[in-house]
């Protein structure tokens, strides 16, 4: 298995040094060369695995045993250990159409979490089999943050600075991320949007020069191994509705704002798992939802809504589909990169806007969406949904036919946006580890949108 960048302009790498680079060197993102394709004998056979024995037969078609069988056990052990239900990522069948993945009960509450509990642990056995020194650079809508910072908080060999937009994160995500007072720990608040920290993000990782005088390491989803990690649940959760929904197509409705998420499910259907529908669940930052129903793919006016995490214009790993929908065509990527940065948009034909269709259904759920799906399971189904979820039972409800069955990721607990729950007149009881955030001193700089600031504030921390 080697790596390759989807605008073609990086020699193939191997699986460790694909997770070190990041964004590629060219701009790119990093991909497999072949994507692996389980037969339905080896699906079978997988069907009853647990999460952990799951996550090792994924990764071992993916690492070209450059991480030795025992010491990635230990690390799938390791990051999966202290998640608070024994199924990690447990199935909950809501009605006889309706299925809820609940990906959040890992430390921060959220599903980053699946993902950043290993790769924090990936890169502490990084540094310490190569001697190397890691600064991890991230940007978060929210709960990436939090998760990548509690990864790897205290980690000997390891940095990490996150930068988030100043007051467009909820209260709990705030806390989450500032209240950890570790000399490992930078957090930058940012006056602006997500899209602005993220732009700063993969300028600095572009300068080549800064980025290995730096040894600059990604944990955004820029970074393979995070969309990798985020595969494995979705095969567990077909099999978990499987085993209930006898022959019934099977949907998973997914909150979507990068399209990292969702294209962690497309890559699953790539290796073979029969998902019927991917469905992109999106908010009134609509622009996912836009591109699947019209083929254009624009970005809009910001708009800040109940669900912050998913209040993103420019997703990152819409390129990662891209090549795939192009015939995995490197040149035709950079083409229609350069189209969207030069004219702010990319425009498909009928033909391709088909093919699209046929790979997504998509509905961006309104504020008043969000709520009254909040409103309406808790109601007739005793279930608390956070905003971000409710998006993706809206999109359910819209996208998901009578004779199919659907899953809907729980991407977060909904203690973490109790600005919503309130709005619906619920009042929900915090699990104590989320209210005694309110109690500890945060620890954050707050700068402008300024990414020679950004710089400063980076060689300040390297060197203390």
């Amino acid at each position: 298995m080697k790596y390759i960048s989807t605008r073609g302009q990086v020699e193939p790498k191997g699986f460790i040094d694909t997770v070190l680079m990041g964004l590629a060197d060219d701009g790119g993102l990093m991909i497999p060369e072949q994507i692996p394709v389980i037969s339905p004998e080896e699906l079978r056979e997988w069907s009853s695995l647990s999460y952990v024995e799951l996550f090792l037969q994924i990764f071992a078609r993916y690492v070209n045993d450059e991480i030795p069988a025992a010491d990635l056990r230990e690390l799938a052990e390791r990051s999966y250990s202290n998640f608070r239900h024994p199924e990690v990522t447990p199935v909950k069948k809501i009605s006889d159409s309706l299925y809820i993945m609940e990906l959040f009960h890992g430390p921060t509450f959220a599903f980053k979490d699946v993902a950043l509990q290993f790769m924090g642990e990936l890169y502490s056995y990084m540094s310490r089999k190569n001697g190397d020194i890691i600064h991890i650079l991230g940007a978060t809508s929210g709960d990436t943050g939090a998760a990548a910072i509690q990864g790897v908080r205290g980690k000997e060999g390891i940095k990490i600075c996150i930068l988030h937009p100043h007051g467009k994160v909820s209260k709990v995500q705030e806390l989450q991320m500032t209240t950890v007072d570790d000399s490992n720990v930078l957090n930058l608040s940012v006056k602006g949007n997500f899209d602005d920290c993220q732009k700063m993000i993969k300028d600095l990782f572009a300068d080549l020069t800064f980025k290995k005088q730096h040894h600059l390491r990604a944990i955004n989803s820029i970074n393979f191994v995070r969309i990798l990690a985020q595969t494995v649940y979705y095969f567990y959760a077909y099999f978990r509705a499987q085993d209930e929904s006898s022959e019934r197509k099977i949907n998973i409705s997914v909150p979507s704002g990068n399209f990292g998420n969702i294209f962690s499910g497309f890559l699953a259907r790539q290796m073979g798992l029969p998902i019927n529908k991917l469905i992109i669940a999106t908010n009134e930052n609509n622009i996912l939802e836009r591109f699947v129903r019209t083929g254009e793919y624009q970005p809009g006016e910001f708009r800040s809504t109940h669900s912050p995490s998913m209040d993103i214009q420019v997703a990152s790993n819409f390129e990662r589909y891209l090549y795939y929908f192009l015939k995995e065509d490197a040149a035709k990527v950079s083409d229609y990169m350069h189209t969207l940065q030069t004219e702010g948009k990319i425009v498909l034909s009928q033909e391709d806007l088909e093919h699209v269709q046929r790979d997504f259904a998509a509905y961006g759920a309104s504020n008043q969406d969000c709520l009254q799906s909040i409103i309406k399971y808790k109601n007739e189904y005793d279930y608390l949904l956070d905003p971000h979820t409710a998006c993706g039972i809206a999109a359910y409800e819209q996208c998901s036919g009578p004779e199919e069955v659907c899953i809907t990721l729980a991407t977060a607990h909904p203690a973490k946006f109790d600005e919503s729950i309130i709005l619906c007149e619920i009042e929900q009881e915090f699990p104590a580890p989320i209210q005694a955030l309110f109690s500890m001193p945060q620890h954050q700089t707050i700068i402008d949108h300024d990414l020679n600031e950004v710089i400063r504030q980076l060689e300040t921390f390297y060197t203390r």
